[in-house]
């Protein structure tokens, strides 16, 4: 590389800030971001050094050197929490020569700064986000249940009850708002607590948590979901929901939960389609057992000519219907 440095190119008695080589004016620069200087691409001559980088500093805050997610700040504020998660705490760990990486430690003393309350709602937005992931649920769900989870921890009307058993009591109550209603079995399949203790957190955070509202459950809103996971058409999937309308507004299974009543619509329909479905298929995806859907199909069977929609293709009559 030739030795030198270029001069800002004069005009007159002053002089300007453009920068160029003074051998080749016009010639393009090539910028040596780690050096900082300016080369002409011509001759190599620096004319230019330590200049300053005004381009965005990209940083990434992940655990990953490769991710793509890059950000000039920290990560987002979380309005939830008090503070908004702008505190920084420093915390010393003793290392032994040839320990391991010890960054989840300095993630424990960062816990360790936080307030207690702060430290209870990381917690729970964490098994929240969890159970939220394994049941697919999008993150509109994820947000309106960690703001509902919020509320009823600072009223305190559940003090005792173990957090996450809270928090998924929470998450039935976020899907049932946002109308992607889940059952109680898929949300205990996720949760680490039995239906018996997420049932208890539900009714008393829709007693006395004030204002929270749940729209009416019925056994349509499953249909869509089920039906598409025993790879039902559309069509049975409409009779379906239409047998299980009709079997309530009749009601034919009195007592009966509003799965059970699903579920048996669903193998009614299916059975006088062309695809059909056994009761021990509609169980497994639904979550009901045979002999449940047994005893609520045996419930519907003697108005079956009522429960079908007028424009239902069968495929197997009605009277050829199995009885059981």
């Amino acid at each position: 590389m030739a030795e030198g440095r270029g001069q800002p190119k004069p005009s007159g008695s002053h002089y300007t800030n453009v920068v160029e080589c003074r051998h080749h004016p016009g010639a393009p620069l090539i910028e040596d971001h780690a050096a900082g200087d300016m080369i002409c691409q011509e001759c190599g001559l620096v004319v230019g050094e330590r200049v300053i980088d005004v381009s965005s500093e990209w940083r990434t805050f992940s655990n990953d050197n490769t991710s793509a997610d890059r950000s000039r700040v920290g990560a987002t504020e979380n309005p939830l929490l008090d503070g908004g998660e702008l505190t920084t705490y420093i915390g010393t760990v003793a290392t032994k020569p040839g320990s391991p990486d010890n960054s989840a430690s300095f993630s424990q003393w960062q816990k360790k700064g936080m307030s207690a309350t702060d430290r209870g709602l990381v917690n729970a937005f964490k098994d929240i986000a969890t159970m939220a992931d394994k049941l697919n649920l999008p993150r509109i769900i994820v947000d309106r249940c960690n703001a509902l989870f919020k509320q009823v921890h600072e009223e305190k009307h559940l003090k005792g009850r173990a957090n996450d058993a809270v928090a998924a009591a929470c998450l039935y109550i976020a899907c049932r708002q946002e109308e992607v209603p889940r059952s109680f079995k898929e949300i205990c399949a996720v949760s680490r607590h039995p239906k018996k203790e997420i049932g208890k957190c539900f009714k008393l955070i829709t007693r006395q948590s004030n204002p929270i509202l749940c729209t009416p459950v019925t056994s349509s809103d499953f249909m869509s979901r089920y039906c598409t996971n025993l790879q039902l058409p559309t069509s049975v999937q409409k009779a379906a929901s239409h047998i299980a309308k009709k079997a309530v507004d009749m009601d034919l299974a009195p007592g009966r939960v509003y799965l059970s009543v699903a579920a048996a619509a669903i193998y009614m329909a299916s059975q006088a389609s062309d695809l059909k479905k056994t009761q021990k298929e509609v169980g497994d995806v639904v979550g009901v057992a045979d002999s449940t859907i047994r005893q609520s199909y045996r419930l519907l069977y003697p108005q079956r000519d009522q429960l079908f929609p007028k424009d239902f293709a069968f495929s197997t009559p009605l009277e050829s219907l199995p009885k059981h």
